[in-house]
């Protein structure tokens, strides 16, 4: 009796032979260990970009002067903006916003390049989608410099003593829909993804491994039914309760944070 309870590593190693013989002849587990790993490569590595590039920007320009173009083009030269449309008012901008047809819109006053050259410092507006301001935020803080940088060559001269103030141009930024900048507007609904995605794996995996250790899955199996109606009469429930939860984080999240979303709403 003792000498069966004592360790020993040729039962070890004959358990470790059976899981990797068992694992050889589950194809499906083994593909899932390779083939999970690349699918998060990917997604980590292509989808998810913490500084997001060519954000779709509409052009309100007043002015066509030198400066106004070099300033345009900069900022089209930094990849964070793709112009994609060019607007005659402000309203039409507005439009475009409040549509999520482009995510930014440069306004170039009257005159921009006239009050370059008199040392002015005269301002570029730059309206913002702020809903998500991890999207915006990398365009935002480089805004400032992609224009003082783009306008150096210009100051010399008369125009030199420019270069030690805080800039040629004002750059002005308004954010609309989220002027504070809470991301609390994505990853609150951006939680119930995961929620969902985590709780009804797991839920309707530990349902069919209860069918399995109660041993009435082979109950189900030999009745007159096909494996595939068993399967989907297993999961059909769960995405009703998928459903309950969706109510029950809206609920919370109405609950939990809208005194913070109206003071947000009321600022805009």
């Amino acid at each position: 009796m003792s000498a069966r309870l004592r360790f020993s590593f040729a039962r070890l190693a004959g358990i470790i032979v059976k899981e990797f013989t068992q694992m050889k002849r589950d194809r499906l587990t083994f593909a899932m260990m390779f083939g999970i790993p690349l699918l998060q490569l990917v997604l980590f590595g292509f989808a998810i970009n913490a500084d997001p590039r060519h954000l779709p920007a509409a052009v309100l320009s007043a002015d066509r002067g030198p400066q106004a173009r070099t300033v345009l083009a900069a900022l089209k030269n930094s990849t964070y903006f793709e112009f994609v449309r060019e607007v005659e008012s402000e309203d039409e901008a507005n439009e475009l916003l409040a549509q999520g047809k482009v995510q930014f819109v440069i306004n170039i006053p009257h005159n921009f390049s006239r009050d370059f050259i008199r040392g002015d410092r005269p301002k570029v507006l730059l309206e913002a989608d702020a809903t998500d301001p991890a999207a915006t935020g990398g365009a935002l803080g480089a805004l400032n410099t992609i224009v003082t940088n783009a306008l150096q060559n210009d100051l010399k001269g008369p125009l030199e003593f420019l270069r030690s103030t805080p800039g040629p141009v004002e750059i002005r930024v308004h954010a609309h829909y989220n002027p504070e900048n809470n991301t609390q507007y994505n990853i609150v609904p951006g939680l119930m993804g995961v929620i969902l995605t985590m709780t009804m794996v797991m839920i309707t995996g530990l349902a069919i491994t209860r069918e399995r250790e109660r041993g009435t899955m082979e109950n189900l199996l030999a009745m007159p039914t096909r494996p595939s109606e068993v399967l989907i009469g297993k999961i059909v429930p769960y995405i009703f309760v998928g459903y309950v939860q969706v109510g029950v984080i809206l609920l919370a999240s109405r609950f939990l944070f809208t005194c913070r979303f109206k003071a947000a709403f009321r600022s805009c």
